[in-house]
């Protein structure tokens, strides 16, 4: 299975193109970019690397991803997408499996969309411009101007709304972890204690020193941005509810006003939302 989000394996600097980006594209020579997509299992993993000479882009088009980029843990869930400057060093989990690709950029040839790891907004356009890319890799008039126009609508998102840290300890980090993928599990802390085989005040106290949230805020900001991504594939405000773990629209909907300050109805047909930032980017 290839891998699109390694080490620069397979990519030679021959590969991308260094001249400058302004003027007509050009229609030989290397690629602005490389574009790789794959299908990956759960629990894959990527231990930490960097790419000197490539920015890259991690677009998650079904799978869930976590990244790692220094201190910070970043969630990139289906319909989102991750820039990680060249030279950032990064590691990545697959927590839900799925497609996702990994958008190589000539530090030289492509502009920069900032020196820090940050969400990118992911339109339909940028989409199919990725798809496209990848499943036409030769050098043509086509495929040099669709890269020129992905590298146009590249636009970073900032961190601003719905920031949830992954922990870092080992007894609620696998408790998180959970959640992130299946959002809708609906264990109260008892159970996760018993499962954990430690305390509900244990649990308690360390979800509130890692995160600055109790592990019902926490939950409920998973839920929410999970949520999203639900809406964002056109899925009804009723469904949507069900598969983050609430019975009822109404409870839903009020718990979506409160974190966003809109009704969940406004997000039904906007097939893409703010990568967040922080520990955690949705």
């Amino acid at each position: 299975m290839n891998w699109p989000l390694g080490r620069d394996e397979g990519y030679q600097e021959d590969d991308v193109a260094d001249d400058d980006i302004t003027g007509e594209p050009a229609t030989d020579g290397p690629p602005l970019l490389v574009v790789s997509g794959s299908a990956f299992d759960q629990g894959l993993v990527l231990d930490e690397h960097q790419h000197p000479c490539h920015h890259m882009i991690i677009w998650s088009a079904t799978a869930t991803i976590t990244m790692r980029t220094g201190h910070r843990d970043w969630l990139v869930p289906p319909t989102h997408g991750l820039w990680i400057p060249a030279g950032t060093s990064h590691a990545a989990e697959v927590i839900r499996p799925g497609h996702s690709y990994g958008i190589l950029l000539s530090v030289d040839r492509c502009p920069s969309i900032g020196t820090e790891t940050t969400g990118v907004l992911i339109t339909p356009l940028i989409r199919e411009l990725i798809i496209h890319i990848d499943q036409d890799p030769a050098p043509a008039p086509t495929r040099a101007y669709a890269e020129a126009l992905l590298l146009a609508l590249l636009e970073p998102v900032p961190s601003k709304r719905f920031h949830v840290p992954l922990p870092d300890d080992p007894r609620i980090r696998t408790i998180a972890e959970a959640l992130v993928a299946h959002p809708a599990d609906g264990r109260d802390l008892a159970t996760w204690a018993d499962n954990m085989n430690t305390s509900v005040r244990t649990i308690t106290r360390l979800f509130t020193r890692e995160t600055g949230m109790t592990f019902a805020q926490w939950r409920a900001r998973v839920r929410i941005r999970a949520a999203l991504t639900h809406l964002a594939r056109g899925r009804s405000v009723g469904a949507t509810a069900r598969a983050v773990g609430y019975r009822k629209p109404g409870a839903f909907s009020e718990a979506f006003r409160r974190h966003t300050g809109q009704h969940p109805a406004i997000y039904h047909h906007i097939s893409s939302t703010d990568v967040s930032s922080g520990e955690v980017a949705v």
